[in-house]
């Protein structure tokens, strides 16, 4: 249609208007392609200041100061009985090794306040680490060994420096001895900054120098693996029976719309039916991966729904066509044909959906995974906690060691999510079929 404004003018005139209303449209698209470029520029930068806040906490909490000790092991001191079993050695008086070697360190302090600020310098874990050195080497009973010890959670801050000696001794949390010892051990070269083996190989601990995340991790790991068995074949099995079986009718449109409305339901109410549900209505106890699994399975049932019934609309209808014309079945149809086609698809969902389950807190609250629990747990329905609920009870403890143990449990749970997603993506690309 001819533009009325350029109706009675010249070519030229026409031409230079038009070349106006050109320059203006591409002036236009060039400030909405900036605003879109500076959009995408803020939110880089603020993931930035994000991962390097994170990273700048973090990084120092897969670290910790040890204090190197030679310790006797001495038979009728460790193991009275001299069964060497757990029952034994626990008779045994592990605490006086360690306290005997950090004072012979020391150069053997006298007086009561002199041998318990001496005390306060090593964790309180010390003796179960060395009798589970003496379990594993039985070898070394009646020998001298040199051992490495986790120092308190206040002196490694002051090592740290942030814990200033210019302080009065009343305004700060370790004693004027206690930071001579730490000089009299420096000097002897007997503390190191190492990568601490308690943060991946501890469980839950109110001192910080021992808390880890191995238990939270396993609880993880026993909670989705509930949590895929239960809701991959579901998820798959409603895809396909919506997508290819079932009568498009009114029942099945409202199915369908309240499949849609589950995934932005707030995981919170997941956990809330699940307390409702399998603790109260079936007796089901609190804090165990089984319960928290079956909670994630149905909050991630909607997610693979909606992700399998696309990838499954994906395959082209020619291919079920010609499966048809050379007398498949309905169902030799779907398992041998479509299925395979949008199956990468569907593991894209299906690995989405398990890394926002493995990065839910809330749900899991409501149903007591919450509680503070020390034993690594060794199936599905014993107690335990999941990786994000324990960082989650990290960031409320008060210790300066914790902010960097939380920090640094944050950055292993989005290395798990990255790889998760990554996955995804490798799959994806791996598996895909163009036609």
């Amino acid at each position: 249609m001819t533009d009325q404004s350029t109706k009675n003018l010249s070519p030229r005139q026409a031409s230079e208007r038009v070349a106006l209303t050109i320059k203006a449209r591409k002036r236009k698209e060039s400030q909405f392609l900036f605003i879109g470029q500076s959009a995408v520029a803020v939110a880089i930068g603020f993931l930035i200041l994000l991962f390097a806040g994170i990273l700048s906490k973090g990084i120092p909490g897969f670290f910790q100061h040890y204090v190197t000790l030679e310790v006797q092991l001495d038979a009728a001191k460790l193991d009275p009985t001299g069964q060497m079993t757990i029952e034994s050695l626990s008779q045994g008086d592990f605490d006086g090794a360690v306290r005997d070697s950090l004072y012979l360190a020391l150069g053997n302090p006298e007086g009561r306040k002199a041998k318990r600020d001496a005390r306060k310098l090593i964790s309180s874990g010390s003796s179960q680490r060395l009798m589970t050195y003496v379990l594993n080497h039985p070898q070394q009973m009646g020998s001298t060994v040199a051992m490495k010890f986790a120092v308190d959670d206040d002196v490694d801050s002051f090592l740290r420096g942030f814990i200033s000696r210019e302080t009065s001794e009343a305004d700060r949390r370790i004693s004027d001895l206690q930071i001579s010892y730490i000089d009299i051990l420096d000097a002897q070269n007997r503390l190191s900054y190492e990568i601490s083996d308690y943060l991946f190989f501890g469980s839950a601990s109110r001192d910080a120098e021992m808390a880890g995340i191995f238990g939270a991790l396993i609880g993880s790991l026993f909670t989705l693996l509930v949590c895929i068995i239960l809701a991959f074949p579901l998820g798959v099995g409603t895809a396909v029976y919506l997508e290819e079986m079932a009568p498009k009718n009114r029942l099945t449109e409202i199915i369908e719309i309240n499949i849609n409305n589950l995934a932005a339901v707030p995981s919170v109410v997941y956990g809330i039916m699940g307390l409702a549900i399998f603790i109260s209505v079936f007796g089901m106890p609190r804090s165990i991966p089984l319960v928290g699994g079956i909670v994630l399975a149905l909050m991630t049932l909607p997610t693979i729904i909606i992700s399998s019934r696309a990838a499954i609309r994906a395959v082209p209808p020619s291919i079920r066509d010609a499966a048809l014309g050379i007398g498949a079945s309905k169902i030799q149809t779907i398992v041998h044909h479509v299925l395979p086609l949008a199956m990468p698809g569907i593991l894209t969902g299906t690995i989405i959906g398990m890394a926002q389950a493995l990065g839910e807190t809330a749900p899991l609250l409501m149903i007591g995974m919450v509680a503070f629990i020390v034993d690594v747990p060794t199936g599905v329905t014993d107690p335990g906690t999941v990786l994000p609920v324990q960082i989650f009870m990290w960031a409320d403890f008060a210790e300066r060691m914790f902010v960097q143990k939380t920090s640094a449990a944050i950055i292993i749970l989005l290395a798990f999510l990255v790889s998760m997603n990554g996955a995804a993506i490798f799959l994806r690309k791996k598996l895909e079929r163009r036609w």
